[in-house]
């Protein structure tokens, strides 16, 4: 490629990314679950409703909050709000403060929800899950390309995922994305990510977990997302973070 085709492609590529930014975060998925729902206006509302505005205030300081409110067993909700480590305050305080206020109207009375966006998650519940591995509701998104060599590039996958465990967990963030070339020209961009509630060796299970889910449903894909309420894994073969 020539410096000027080269320059660009860099051009176009920043280019998408500050329009990505100026048009918000992106919406990708959700989930309303749990044994039943909450009367309006009731006390288990109120609470939920102040939970949600402690987490939008107060996640963008450090790129994850996580808290509780009430006292009561019927009417306690616990909550947390968790933004993708490579992103910045204002990106941050964009994303949850729209994913607090969407995953409202999406999931309506409903006791427990969950919402994804490209670069944050909320999540609340009226069951205790702060500091515990959650399996139960979690969305694998893939490309539908599929590699030339399977094998081998689902190898060169665990390979890197491998590498960004070890990395998330010595991360105050327990967040860790790189990169691992396998040929000419082909680069696998992955990312880990665990919601900073967890031990170490918690998160570790999450991702052992959510790399197995990968590699069994979205094999050979060049590319899967795992959004999982207590972690995130996702690699593609172009720049995304």
């Amino acid at each position: 490629m020539s410096s000027s085709r080269l320059l660009s492609a860099l051009y176009l590529l920043s280019l998408s990314l500050l329009l990505q930014l100026a048009l918000g975060a992106n919406l990708v998925t959700y989930t309303c679950y749990g044994s039943g729902n909450f009367t309006p206006n009731g006390p288990y509302n109120q609470n939920l409703n102040n939970l949600l505005g402690i987490l939008d205030y107060n996640t963008p300081l450090s790129g994850f909050a996580f808290s509780s409110l009430g006292q009561s067993q019927n009417i306690q909700s616990y909550g947390l709000a968790l933004c993708r480590g490579d992103i910045n305050t204002t990106a941050c305080r964009a994303c949850v403060d729209e994913a607090t206020t969407k995953i409202q109207n999406l999931c309506q009375f409903k006791n427990e929800a969950a919402i994804w966006y490209d670069v944050c998650q909320v999540k609340y519940s009226n069951v205790n899950f702060l500091g515990v591995v959650s399996t139960r509701q979690w969305e694998l998104l893939w490309n539908t390309a599929n590699a030339s060599n399977p094998d081998y590039f689902n190898g060169k996958v665990i390979e890197l995922f491998s590498q960004l465990k070890g990395e998330a967990l010595y991360s105050p963030k327990l967040y860790a994305a790189g990169t691992l070339e396998i040929g000419y020209s082909t680069t696998i961009y992955g990312l880990v990510q665990c919601t900073r509630d967890l031990s170490g060796d918690n998160c570790a299970k999450c991702i052992d977990v959510a790399v197995k889910i990968i590699e069994q449903d979205a094999y050979g894909k060049v590319g899967a997302n795992f959004l999982g309420e207590s972690c995130d894994v996702h690699y593609e073969i172009y720049p995304w973070f």
